[in-house]
């Protein structure tokens, strides 16, 4: 499994620097936001952006997740934002894409459990700051992850330029017992 067509959904200050990161590292990045001034503020971020490989837009969730391999959400780490984008996209993603959010807070385990696809779902811990492709990240997984989609996403990470820590969901346990709510 390799990934090579990377969707991000949201394009507020993380969503850009994550596209910035993606296209630079050679993968072919598409953009997406609701709301067409996020995409202005992308599209002149990127601009700034030396040596960039051009990002698409997209204005619908739809036409950013076509043909992605891997679709990171870019939405506040709220559960109820969350649980929304995560049921979107597994319904709108083709069957093959991973569905990565990054979270400081959420279970992941509790989010793939209300998809298709619990073992295409990863969580990621950024580091604070600025995204430059240096520095340390933490993949966070489940039970159920695929071991070929861990590997995808933490090479993934790796050719970004960064080093990955793993861990899986604490919260886990919890979710499969029944007993987080």
């Amino acid at each position: 499994m390799k990934i090579q067509n990377v969707a991000v959904i949201g394009a507020g200050a993380t969503g850009r620097q994550l596209a910035a990161l993606f296209a630079n590292a050679g993968f072919e990045t598409t953009l997406e936001d609701i709301l067409p001034s996020n995409l202005r503020k992308a599209a002149e971020y990127l601009d700034s952006a030396a040596g960039l490989v051009p990002v698409r837009f997209a204005n619908s969730i739809e036409d950013a997740v076509r043909g992605a391999d891997l679709i990171i959400d870019s939405v506040p780490d709220e559960l109820e934002s969350k649980l929304e984008i995560f049921s979107l996209l597994d319904r709108m993603a083709p069957p093959h894409s991973i569905l990565l959010t990054p979270t400081r807070s959420l279970s992941i385990a509790d989010l793939a459990s209300c998809t298709y696809r619990a073992d295409r779902c990863i969580a990621v811990e950024l580091p604070a700051g600025e995204l430059h492709g240096n520095g340390q990240l933490t993949l966070i997984s489940t039970s159920l992850t695929s071991p070929e989609v861990f590997d995808a996403v933490s090479n993934f990470w790796v050719s970004t330029g960064f080093t990955v820590e793993y861990r899986t969901d604490q919260a886990e346990a919890s979710v499969a017992a029944g007993t987080l709510f």
